[in-house]
């Protein structure tokens, strides 16, 4: 991969992590709205209201754990981004965020624990995908971080 990425940008690291965290949580928020407004049938408002909460712990999470993440990622004597690698990534970050995420959506959607535990199953099997899937796209068009190289 090129080292600047299909874009040719050279990201400094904190402008590259809040550029992909950004990036991230738009693309979730216009996933995710419709989906809860269909499963829980929450009025479109509410369903923004709640994807937008949940984004924005998305948000401060994503740039805290890839902050983490490069931290140990610099330290590791192999460089790149293995599909392990990325797989440990993101399970690393789904599993924290649903910590923050079950009981917020358990308050919103007027829930259980348990249901909002479900729930959270539900969106973390799809965000694997998704988290996997963009970033190794964001990689490509920008380029690994320092990290990486």
């Amino acid at each position: 991969m090129h080292e600047h990425g299909l874009l040719g940008l050279a990201l400094a690291p904190r402008t590259r992590r809040v550029l992909q965290a950004v990036l991230y949580e738009v693309v979730a928020i216009s996933l995710v709205t419709p989906a809860i407004a269909l499963v829980f049938a929450e009025g479109a408002g509410s369903a923004l209201g709640l994807s937008v909460l949940m984004s924005s712990i998305a948000l401060a999470w994503n740039y805290s754990f890839n902050a983490l993440f490069e931290w140990w990622e610099r330290r590791q004597t192999v460089k790149g981004r293995s599909p392990l690698r990325r797989l440990v990534h993101g399970i690393g970050f789904e599993g924290g965020l649903g910590l923050f995420l079950i009981p917020v959506m358990a308050w919103w959607l007027h829930i259980g624990l348990w249901q909002a535990l479900l729930t959270e199953l539900g969106f973390l099997l799809f965000f694997m995908v998704y988290t996997v899937a963009f970033t190794w796209c964001f990689d490509h068009l920008f380029g690994l971080p320092e990290s990486a190289r």
